[in-house]
């Protein structure tokens, strides 16, 4: 019997939430406190495809290619067609945007509450390669004028290619403009720790755990999945890795360790050597020592988005499945609106908005072999900017 937890994720976009009266309310005159929710993003319809891609191929921070102006769009081109069938798959688009947009508005709630103090506060999203692009957004919020502009990375882990990339496209675009006067800048870098994030994973799979036999609950292996992550970028120093498995060891805490479990690495593409095990080639393993039972677990995403509406839940949790002769496999939802995890991002700003410290000094560290001046001069903006 094969079973899929999370297919019925991109239904709950259709019912996002119903109206519901706020302390305050933020318009476009009088914002008190800007959030910025930086993420890749990704495309809402199938002809945003090619765009979404090129910018990918041609970002160094977020992959570095010989001749990257030459090969870039080459791939993007030679790829657009076979992305465009996935997300054909799906639904015809992402889910991303709405999922971040939901996910900041009942934040947003949530903090006016608990931190009226700053608020209003107003949501803003900025992706890095599809609209609504961070450069668009930051003119947006300069036109609003707030007191203070948190710029809050929705990657719970940091890397150079993801968190980097958006907070390096920031300070391109200030290179290009003034900083509005009168506002305060600020960043939340990374948070693969905090408690209400753990929690919320925690209970994802606790969900799925109990849709299996008792017989065979204890024994389902819990397979944490996350991005994978070139080598060569791990060997520069990117903290990737380890706040991955940082995030995993403490779920496991949480759930009291009942269960036997690992982390492995999706998403790889080209060549070139990556973090291993692959996802599909741990299944596979594992399914030939004689474990059959899996939940997988997007450990690095906050939302439904192709990964895991398509990698996880057509390609592994259907099609490799049948293949390798799972007996059953489920896939824990992504954090996307559960009440938890809207705790954790209220909190998380709240308790910024209350800490004197404006910017992680480990955020304004570069990796210790890391050669990029871009990477060199973006922080040295930040520590000025944020002093």
């Amino acid at each position: 019997m094969l079973l899929k937890g999370g297919l019925l994720a991109t239904n709950a976009v259709k019912s996002l939430m119903k109206p519901a009266s706020m302390r305050f309310t933020a318009t476009a005159s009088n914002v008190k406190t800007a959030i910025l929710m930086l993420n890749m993003g990704g495309p809402q319809h199938t002809d945003q495809v090619h765009e979404y891609l090129l910018r990918i191929m041609t970002d160094r921070d977020m992959i570095q290619l010989p001749v990257q102006s030459q090969l870039g769009p080459w791939i993007a081109q030679r790829r657009t067609p076979e992305v465009q069938k996935k997300y054909k798959e799906i639904g015809g688009g992402s889910p991303i945007l709405k999922w971040t947009d939901l996910q900041g508005e009942l934040m947003c709630k949530e903090l006016d509450r608990i931190s009226p103090e700053t608020a209003p506060h107003k949501h803003y999203v900025g992706f890095r390669y599809v609209n609504p692009l961070t450069e668009d957004t930051l003119v947006q919020i300069e036109k609003e004028a707030p007191e203070r502009v948190v710029l809050f990375s929705q990657y719970p882990q940091y890397s150079c290619a993801t968190s980097g990339s958006s907070f390096n496209s920031i300070f391109a675009h200030y290179q290009q403009h003034s900083l509005p006067k009168n506002t305060r800048f600020s960043v939340i870098d990374r948070w693969s720790t905090h408690p209400l994030l753990i929690k919320t994973f925690a209970d994802r799979i606790r969900e799925e755990l109990k849709k299996f036999g008792e017989t065979k609950r204890n024994d389902v292996v819990i397979l944490f999945t996350a991005h994978s992550l070139p080598l060569k970028a791990v060997n520069r120093g990117d903290p990737y890795p380890s706040e991955v498995g940082a995030s995993v060891h403490l779920v496991m805490q949480e759930l009291g360790k009942s269960n036997p479990y690992t982390l492995a690495w999706q998403s790889k593409v080209g060549p070139l050597p990556w973090l291993a095990p692959a996802t599909d080639d741990t299944i596979r393993a594992y399914v030939k020592q004689g474990r059959k039972n899996f939940i997988l677990v997007p450990i690095a995403f906050v939302n439904e988005h192709i990964e895991t509406l398509h990698e996880l839940d057509i390609e592994y949790c259907d099609e490799l499945a049948k293949e390798v002769g799972v007996e059953e496999i489920r896939r824990a939802a992504a954090p996307n609106d559960h009440p938890l995890f809207i705790k954790a991002l209220s909190s998380i700003v709240a308790e910024h908005l209350n800490d004197k410290q404006t910017v992680n000094p480990k955020f304004l560290m570069r990796c210790p072999m890391c050669v990029n001046p871009r990477c060199r001069d973006s922080k040295d903006w930040y520590r000025q900017v944020c002093a």
